[in-house]
């Protein structure tokens, strides 16, 4: 494994885990009618190399499945990060 490939594999891994985590408080949140997570922040954690782990998180938790851009928007970003992993695996 190249050394870029491994710091890619670390920070997607990273970002990933918040992302997952995040989805989970602001589903545990909607249901208990408590201060939510924004929007905004859901996408920039995932934007940021969160894209696998806020998939995840949306389809386990069954949460923004139906909101706006996410169910199409998330999946296609966790793609695009799994490509760059690849990419940085063999070419990095």
């Amino acid at each position: 494994m190249h050394d870029w490939g491994r710091v890619v594999l670390i920070w997607l891994a990273f970002m990933s885990l918040l992302a997952f985590t995040l989805f989970a408080q602001d589903k545990f949140k909607a249901r208990h009618g408590r201060w939510r997570i924004s929007e905004a922040a859901l996408w920039a954690v995932a934007i940021l190399g969160g894209g696998v782990g806020a998939t995840l998180g949306m389809w386990l938790f069954r949460h923004k499945t139906k909101k706006g851009f996410f169910p199409i928007g998330l999946p296609l970003l966790a793609l695009l990060q799994i490509a760059l992993l690849v990419w940085a695996q063999f070419f990095g």
